[in-house]
């Protein structure tokens, strides 16, 4: 980045940092100590009793942090939340407050040299705030004129399409549903969310494979199973109540198979603080195997352990018979799979990739679980695909044990997508929207997270609307993202706290502050309750208990559905003011247009709430094409890197979930007090002339004229593959270029970033 552009990310003094070295376990007393000190720091005794001991129980509310899915209300532990699920409660139920007094304080040039992290801890926001074209300080407006300023912006706009309605994974089902309602009957599918960003490499090839978009498993299962495949994740970081699932799995016997280019302390060994064993014992080793695969080789690795179950005729034929197709092609496409571009793709000998698919040969039942470290590379969706093709091959769909777990980050992001949150909508998706609501939706595609960067850089796109998230810091190419929404004529941010796109605007930027999900949310109809849905399909309520943190705050339901009353005036076909009213309308809404809600309202306050269906599990039947499940032959096309240069990935530290970052403490990988590193292996860092604590400028390798760069990173020596990089993000999102992206899915390649490291011109004073 030039120097200009050094504002996007702020200011940041790297003074502290220091380096121990990665740990060898996760969790234990250190995860208790450090959740309960920022807990009791940001809320005090009595605000983190109210609210922690009320996280993921039945009648209490949903974490705001990851979507991994909770025990039955009989199996929940009293404390049932993570270090990271707490940091995330203690951020939305903090005292600090940001108020119209805030701004007054600080223009918006002085919030821009701080760092992320100083803006997270101003605390909550208190009053809707609008910036007017040319002014430098954010300023109060009450809720009718700043709805009205949205309103009147959407119509004006020439078309619909101009206007982009994006969506974070944390708003629950009913503003999902609400907001696509609206958005399609303004008349545009224009509704890119953080899916697109993440796991959109897997909803395509699951699609395409077994016929629905999501996984195929339930925590029963993972409990019961032989063998767990953890490819490309992180647990012990990105969701750290996983770890629970799997002390389970191994007490009972279970084997697991740990793939990815850092061997992080998740997935070494866990120690359980719910139990005396993990705080005063050594805990449950977790990882049998470890296959340190190279950046962009799990293609080539899956594929391998596919040669050999052909080889060894380790195929459930029954199964494959029974409920696929493509058998035939893929057997012999993976039977000329070339062992020596396998080895220097993956990092792995055969040796070890042999042992991984004995482990595989010999399961009754394997679970294959993924995340990030898969689906952004431009291979993703073929590589997903390819453990889609092992878990056909062994018959691990639709049995007790066994099955498809691409694992969601944020909490309700799969809840979004079924609620319709989505730029390429299936037809009879809106087949169902027109009968229940009595207008024809727009059925032309809309745009996804890139596309809406594109639409807005070249003038095709003037309003755009945020529900929840900091999208300049979540999407890639920062720089090119910047400029695409200072080029607007109105950005909408529908937010908790402060964050840098705040900063970065349109013309005119509007904040609208909402309750989070700690917050009581009370409506003319008296309280009200929100639904979510987690990762393995299970849908359930969440309620807040908290007092609002002001009393000008609106619920995220309020919000749409004012904004819609403002665009569309009272010529639209929905009762806007019933739906806000009331959510028992907005949920019989969702039963009427979703497929799986059927007496919807009655099934939610159950106690466990209730399953989507799910035909690939629940009666292996598979809805595509065909009817059958399909295997996919896919080439290794492996990365073309320079010489001179490394294969960085964009990762999370310990200390922070997606952008928003809670603290600066990587405690699992040993890195304290600063996030400007890059981490290296010793054998590139010798090639390159470089030391473990020089300062380096990391510098994009890309197809076009713009300079990619981030400066004055501290190089970290540490055990990643040869040729390859670590880095945390979103300081290192300016380095993803806008147009590389997966095939299919068209999500950027933020594990598959090519790069050289430069001695900063700091390094040298």
């Amino acid at each position: 980045m030039s120097g200009d552009d050094q504002r996007l990310l702020g200011s940041a003094d790297e003074s502290d940092l220091t380096i121990t070295g990665p740990g060898d376990h996760a969790a234990g007393l250190p995860a208790v100590t450090v959740a309960m000190r920022r807990a009791l720091k940001e809320m005090g005794p009595v605000r983190t009793a109210r609210t922690l001991l009320r996280v993921n129980q039945p009648e209490g509310f949903d974490c705001m942090s990851c979507a991994w899915p909770d025990p039955d209300p009989e199996h929940r532990h009293r404390a049932e939340f993570c270090e990271n699920g707490a940091k995330a409660v203690a951020e939305e139920g903090t005292k600090a407050r940001v108020t119209p007094e805030f701004f007054a304080e600080h223009s918006v040039g002085d919030l821009l040299q701080q760092t992320d992290h100083w803006l997270g801890k101003q605390g909550r926001l208190t009053h809707p705030m609008v910036k007017w074209p040319g002014s430098e300080h954010y300023e109060p407006i009450s809720w009718d004129a700043a709805l009205q300023v949205v309103g009147d912006h959407l119509q004006r706009l020439g078309s619909a399409d101009e206007a982009v309605f994006y969506t974070s994974g944390r708003a629950s089902n009913e503003a999902a549903f609400a907001y696509q309602l609206f958005a399609r009957e303004f008349g545009t599918n224009n509704l890119p969310d953080c899916s697109n960003m993440c796991h959109e490499s897997s909803g395509v090839a699951l699609i395409d494979t077994i016929g629905i978009g999501k996984g195929s498993v339930s925590l029963e299962d993972l409990y019961s199973a032989d063998l767990i495949v953890l490819a490309g994740q992180n647990p012990g970081t990105n969701h750290p109540r996983m770890l629970s699932a799997l002390e389970i799995a191994k007490r009972r016997g279970a084997r697991i198979i740990s793939i990815n280019p850092l061997r992080e302390a998740g997935l070494v060994n866990f120690r359980n603080p719910q139990y005396p064993r993990g705080i005063v014992g050594r805990g449950t080793d977790l990882t049998d195997l470890h296959l340190q695969v190279r950046l962009n080789g799990d293609l080539a690795l899956f594929q391998a352990i596919g040669a050999l179950l052909v080889e060894w005729d380790a195929i459930d034929h029954s199964f494959v018979d029974a409920h696929t197709q493509g058998f035939g092609e893929w057997r012999d496409h993976v039977a000329g799979v070339d062992w020596e571009q396998v080895e220097a793709v993956t990092g792995l000998d055969r040796e070890q990739i042999t042992e991984a698919a004995r482990m595989i040969a010999d399961s009754q039942a394997t679970i294959y679980c993924w995340a990030m470290g898969l689906t952004q590379h431009r291979n993703a969706v073929a590589t997903i695909k390819e453990v889609v093709n092992l878990a056909l091959a062994r018959g691990d769909i639709g049995k007790p044990g066994a099955g498809l777990c691409p694992v969601r980050g944020h909490s309700n992001v799969q809840g979004d997508r079924t609620m319709g949150i989505w730029e390429k909508p299936p037809p009879e998706f809106l087949d169902a929207l027109a009968a229940a609501y009595g207008f024809e939706p727009p059925r032309e595609h809309g745009h996804d997270t890139v596309e809406c960067i594109h639409a807005m850089l070249e003038g095709k796109a003037s309003v755009f609307v945020a529900l929840g998230g900091n999208f300049l810091h979540a999407a890639p190419d920062t720089a090119l993202t910047a400029e695409a929404l200072q080029r607007t004529a109105l950005t909408v941010q529908i937010s908790t706290k402060l964050n840098r796109s705040h900063l970065i605007t349109g013309r005119t930027a509007l904040i609208l502050p909402t309750l989070g999900r700690t917050e009581r949310d009370e409506q003319a109809s008296g309280p009200q309750f929100v639904t979510v849905e987690d990762s393995m399909s299970v849908v359930h309520a969440s309620r807040g208990r908290l007092d609002p943190a002001s009393a000008h705050l609106r619920s995220e339901v309020a919000i749409v559905t004012g904004i819609a009353e403002a665009a569309l005036g009272p010529a639209s076909v929905v009762n806007w003011r019933e739906l806000r009213a009331d959510y028992r309308l907005i949920r019989a809404g969702i039963e009427r247009v979703v497929p799986g809600f059927e007496d919807f309202e009655a099934r939610v306050v159950q106690r466990s709430g209730f399953v989507l269906p799910h035909p690939p599990r629940d009666s292996r039947t598979f809805v595509t094409g065909s009817g059958r499940a399909h295997f996919t032959a896919s080439p290794i096309e492996p990365l073309q890197v320079p010489p001179g240069h490394l294969v960085l990935q964009t990762l999370r530290s310990h200390d922070q979930f997606n952008t928003t970052v809670y603290g600066l403490s990587d405690r699992y990988r040993g890195i304290e007090g600063g996030r400007l590193v890059v981490m290296v292996n010793r054998r590139d860092l010798a090639a390159m002339g470089l030391r473990a604590g020089d300062l380096v400028d990391i510098v994009a390798c890309w197809d076009d004229a713009r300079e990619r760069r981030v400066r004055d990173f501290r190089v970290v020596e540490y055990d990643t593959p040869v040729g390859t990089a670590a880095a945390y993000y979103p300081e290192t999102n300016p380095l993803v270029p806008l147009d590389s992206t997966a095939e299919e899915s068209n999500t950027p390649t933020s594990k598959s970033v090519l790069v050289r490291l430069e001695r900063s011109a700091a390094g040298d004073q």
